[in-house]
Parts: structure tokens; C-alpha cells; sequence
């Protein structure tokens, strides 16, 4: 595994994936803190008003001009939600030294740039800019208001809010539109100081790089040196939804042409290994173009646009999800449970087992070769508190047997139906 964790405070860590691959490095720092309705659309504006401009480069044209004589580096920030975590995310890709004329340098320029923005922000009088934030007060206004323009995704979001209301992860990601009034520069900041002084931090770095001097920079580094250990209360697991003695079904109406159907599915796992487990299911139930949903639901019976399956780990929840003709919403349901008897009685062949093992190693084979990708993969791995290679991760889906699977299945339940009209 060629992977280097380094502590550098309490809470807050290093990871350096050194990589002859790319002609590029790749430097990221995530903030991770519990979700909360208190706090999802504070946090939602936090890395939006930091990209506007930091203590040395004061605006978001000094930052882009910087970037550009750093031979084209490229910024980039947003926020997800990993289970009931709220992640705050800031990327700065930059070509690696070695690619450079003369000699010439710029790692360090470019992880202190990348600090800077984050830890170093353009504050007065304890506040941040009032025109900044009010400008991305408004953007983020629209970005909630528009959630509803994809409907794909829209639907996804309102089956687990459903699924989990009145828990973080029913929590949409940017917030809620009835906040921003409340939010002043201010309270922003003061929020800002909150999470960068108790959340968990880890900073990581992808490239042609020494593992020694990197460490040093970070190390060295006034900001990073400014910040104090920290206990962080960040969630490995999270709650799960409630159970319910019969199926949640909600309808909504909107005006469309094509019906969205999620089903939201409980997955009870008892451990690390049976989460492997239920990779493979997801995937020969709806992983790719020969799972049981895209064949029986779209190809044979032409019910659905669309049909496929997504694993949620942190969640232990499948989430099921069709485009259909808003007529055929009765038919696609029965078929769509019939898979999941299907597996449950054990009938699918040892070819489709393989198929899905083949898709899932397909995937992690490809990690490694995009440094985000990569990136990602090892955050979730620190994010649960696992450590395992890729090639220990492909013998472990490659050793699922039909009757893990079997044994997996009788205990997945369809908790939420969702289902979109017109």
C-alpha cells in the first residue's frame, strides 16, 4: 500500500500517496464535523466565502492570478455528506516539480496557498467581508431553490429525507433557503472558528513528492502551527432510520414526463466483512447493465428508463432508483420486490455472481488511476477507521460465496418508497 498516514496534532493528519502516475500534485484538505441542522447551512457558505479571498491573497482575482503563475494551478472547494458527517473539501492541483524549467519549485507555494485560503481567511474586525457573503448568501439561495431541477436527484434526496427524518442524514447537504436570512458575517465567522478549531482535519497529498520534505512543510507551516489538538466528534457509523412495521410509501407530484421511483433499503450487516457482502448483492441486484433490475425491469419487461442499485457503506442502505412511465408504476414495483425474493431464495446463477464480483473489481482497479479518485478512497477508509490495500479488497469480493449472499438477503427490507409524478 503506498499510502503514509502521519499525525501532525491531535485530530488532525497528514496523508501523503506518493505516485510516479500523474504529471500532477494533488493537495487536499477535508474538514469533517457531525451534520446538524443547527450548523448544514452555515457550514454550506464556510467554503464558498473562504475561496473569495484570503489574508494575503484578498480577492478571488489575486487568488486566480497567483494560481495562474504557478503554471496554471487550478482551486476548486464544496461540501458532501458522508454518512452523518458534513465534509467540508478544498482541492489545489498543480504540476509537480519535476515538470518544471529550470529548476524550479513550487510544492511548497502551492500547499501554503492551498492553507492559506483555508486557515488564513480575509477577516475585519472579527467578521468576514459583507459583500462576500452576501453575494454567496444568494448563490447558495439558488442552489437550494434549483435542487429540484434534476429530478433524478431530487427524488434520490427526498427518499432519505423520508427515510431519515428528523435525523442528520435526512439533512439536505447546502442547507435550507430559511437560514441564510439569520446568517451575518459575523456568526459565520464565529461558526468558522468553531470547525476549524474541534473538527477532525486531514490533509492529503498526491504526487511526486518526498514524504520527508512534505511533512516539514506542514509541519513548519504558522497556520497549521496556530491550531490545537483536538478531540473531534466525527461519526464512523451514525444512526440508523426507523424501523417501521409496514413499508413508508410517499408520493409527490410535479410537473414531468418521466416517473422517478427510489426504493430505500435496509441492509443489516453485523460487521466490516458482511459489508463486502453487500457490496456484492447491490451488485447483482442493480450494479450494472447485468443485475437483475437493469435485465428484468428495463430490458425485458421495458418498464423503466432507467434501472440500478447504489450501496451506501456508511448507511448500510441500498437505494434503488428508476426513471419509469408514470403509468407503469405498479408493474415496475412488483417486479423490482420480485428480485429481491429472487436473491433472496438463492436464484441467481454463478455467472451473474461473477458479473458482479467482475464490476466491483473493475472499479477498484481503476482507483488508483485518478488522484481524486484515489484520494476519496482513502479519506472513507479514514473516515471508518479501516486500513485495507486494494488488492486485499479484491480478494475479500472474491471470496463472497452464493450463500453469504443468501444469508445477507434475508435481512435487507424495504423501509421507503418514493415516488415522483405528475
Amino acid at each position: 500500500m503506498n499510502y503514509n498516514k502521519i499525525n501532525i496534532k491531535e485530530g488532525i493528519n497528514l496523508h501523503i500517496i506518493p505516485t510516479n502516475k500523474f504529471k500532477t500534485n494533488l493537495l487536499s484538505i477535508f474538514i469533517t464535523t457531525p451534520l446538524s441542522r443547527q450548523t448544514v447551512t452555515k457550514n454550506a457558505l464556510i467554503p464558498t466565502i473562504l475561496r473569495r479571498g484570503s489574508n494575503n491573497l484578498k480577492t478571488q482575482e489575486e487568488i486566480s492570478k497567483y494560481l495562474e503563475e504557478m503554471y496554471g494551478a487550478s482551486f476548486d472547494c464544496g461540501i458532501e455528506k458522508i454518512g452523518d458527517n458534513h465534509v467540508i473539501k478544498f482541492y489545489l492541483e498543480t504540476i509537480n516539480d519535476t515538470y518544471l524549467p529550470d529548476n524550479e519549485t513550487i510544492l511548497k507555494a502551492s500547499i501554503e496557498t492551498l492553507i492559506d485560503i483555508v486557515f488564513n481567511p480575509k477577516i475585519e474586525n472579527e467578521k468576514f467581508d459583507k459583500i462576500y457573503l452576501d453575494t454567496e448568501k444568494e448563490n447558495l439561495r439558488q442552489i437550494i431553490e434549483g435542487k429540484i431541477d434534476n429530478k433524478a436527484v431530487y427524488s434520490l434526496n427526498r427518499c432519505i429525507e423520508e427515510m431519515y427524518k428528523n435525523k442528520p442524514y435526512g439533512l439536505y447537504k447546502f442547507g435550507y433557503a430559511e437560514d441564510l436570512e439569520a446568517i451575518d458575517e459575523e456568526k459565520l465567522y464565529n461558526t468558522y472558528k468553531t470547525l476549524i478549531s474541534e473538527s477532525k482535519i486531514d490533509i492529503f497529498i498526491s504526487g511526486k513528492v518526498e514524504i520527508k520534505q512534505v511533512e516539514d512543510i506542514i509541519k513548519q507551516n504558522n497556520q497549521i502551527r496556530k491550531l490545537d489538538d483536538r478531540k473531534p466528534q466525527y461519526i464512523s457509523s451514525g444512526q440508523r432510520p426507523e424501523s417501521k412495521e409496514n413499508i413508508n410509501e410517499v408520493t409527490e407530484s410535479m410537473q414531468i414526463t418521466q416517473g422517478k421511483l427510489v426504493l430505500g433499503l435496509e441492509v443489516q450487516t453485523k460487521d466490516l466483512e458482511e459489508k463486502y457482502v453487500a457490496l456484492v448483492y447491490n451488485a447483482i441486484l442493480g450494479g450494472g447493465a447485468s443485475s437483475k433490475l437493469f435485465q428484468n425491469v428495463r430490458e425485458k419487461a421495458s418498464l423503466a428508463y432507467t434501472a440500478g442499485s447504489n450501496y451506501i457503506k456508511q448507511k448500510d442502505n441500498i437505494f434503488i432508483r428508476c426513471g419509469i412511465e408514470i403509468k407503469n408504476y405498479q408493474k415496475a414495483l412488483q417486479i423490482i420486490k420480485q428480485q429481491l425474493q429472487d436473491i433472496q431464495k438463492g436464484e441467481f446463477s454463478e455467472e451473474e455472481l461473477e458479473n458482479a464480483k467482475t464490476t466491483i473489481i473493475s472499479t477498484i482497479k481503476f482507483i488508483p488511476d485518478e488522484q481524486d479518485t484515489e484520494i476519496t478512497y482513502y479519506f472513507g477508509q479514514e473516515l471508518a477507521n479501516t486500513k485495507i490495500s486494494f488488492e486485499e479488497y479484491i480478494d475479500k469480493i472474491n471470496s463472497i460465496t452464493k450463500e453469504q449472499i443468501v444469508k445477507l438477503a434475508q435481512d435487507v427490507a424495504i423501509n421507503t418508497i418514493y415516488f415522483l409524478k405528475d
